[in-house]
């Protein structure tokens, strides 16, 4: 009996240009349509990071060119856009791949908002780089202007930094949940989503910040009640010790044993870490529940058990 799965994609399957993405979704739709062959339902969320970089630069490029008719695009935006432009190349290599196999099936980007809390603690630090590097003239006046933060990177110029909040809730949920009951493949919450508060009525307004898309591909699962998050990088098996003589994979985590393993600090920050947790928050989220850690080529059989880290409580 199929499951419904919900897969994070990391950057390594979406390349880092425009012509390597092209290339690298026909190759991410062969491993996505193994799944879907096999009767499962698919949701797939994915990273941004140097798609929405080339939006962010194109933008500052733009007005520094004229700045008395340009300001700078907000972040929310340019998120919206590479969801946009990633999805089109995404949806239609998953179209194709399908078509190719036989299979009839309707595949749908969702531009999709992820409300986040304005009282989330990484509001109060923001840490995460984004956009073209600055002069220290260029930073102070956004600053100054735009309140942005800003901090000296390595000695190369001044860049941006945002937050990074948890996801609390997808807002068109419903929307995703019509699409895969009626038989579609789902792309959704594009680089961890367009993030957004809620304010006073019904209005959301963009955030400046950036949502892990780990993290928030687990919200997404809990959301949809799936039954596995499979979360795929550039390793075929999480480890400890790793990159040393003394490198071990594991097949199996526990909540409780990864939560040891992350107090130890073995998982990197910014690398092994957030996928770690968002599999441990998922796997604990609802009983039957639970998360795959591998590679792109090897999520089929990481589904059938036979490679790959499952986390299960």
């Amino acid at each position: 009996m199929g499951k419904r799965i919900v897969i994070a994609l990391g950057g390594n399957a979406l390349g880092t240009s425009l012509p390597e993405q092209m290339k690298a979704v026909k190759i991410t739709a062969k491993a996505i349509v193994d799944l879907i062959e096999q009767g499962h339902e698919v949701a797939i969320a994915h990273g941004n990071g140097p798609q929405v970089g080339m939006i962010q630069n194109a933008m500052t490029q733009l007005v520094r060119s004229d700045p008395d008719r340009y300001v700078p695009c907000p972040l929310s935006v340019c998120v919206a856009m590479s969801q946009g432009y990633i999805g089109y190349d995404l949806q239609n290599a998953l179209r194709e791949e399908m078509l190719d196999r036989g299979i009839s099936k309707g595949v749908a980007t969702v531009l999709t908002q992820v409300e986040v809390d304005p009282g989330d603690p990484a509001f109060d630090h923001p840490t995460k780089p984004i956009g073209a590097f600055m002069t220290k003239e260029e930073a102070d006046r956004l600053v100054r202007e735009r309140q942005y933060d800003v901090v000296e990177d390595s000695g190369r110029g001044y860049r941006r930094v945002v937050a990074s909040p948890k996801p609390v809730s997808i807002i068109e949920i419903g929307t995703i949940q019509s699409l895969l009951d009626t038989d579609h493949v789902v792309v959704a919450c594009g680089g961890g989503g367009i993030p957004v508060f809620r304010t006073q009525g019904h209005h959301l307004k963009g955030a400046a910040a950036v949502i892990d898309k780990d993290f928030a591909a687990s919200r997404l699962a809990q959301q949809l009640d799936a039954d596995v998050l499979i979360i795929l990088t550039a390793v075929e098996k999480v480890a400890i010790r790793f990159g040393t003589p003394e490198q071990t994979d594991l097949d199996e985590l526990t909540p409780d044993l990864a939560r040891k393993y992350i107090r130890q600090g073995e998982f990197a920050p910014g690398s092994m870490l957030p996928k770690v947790e968002a599999a441990v928050e998922f796997a604990e989220s609802g009983p039957g529940r639970s998360a795959l850690i591998t590679l792109l080529s090897k999520a089929s059989e990481g589904i059938a058990g036979r490679t790959g880290t499952r986390i299960r409580a």
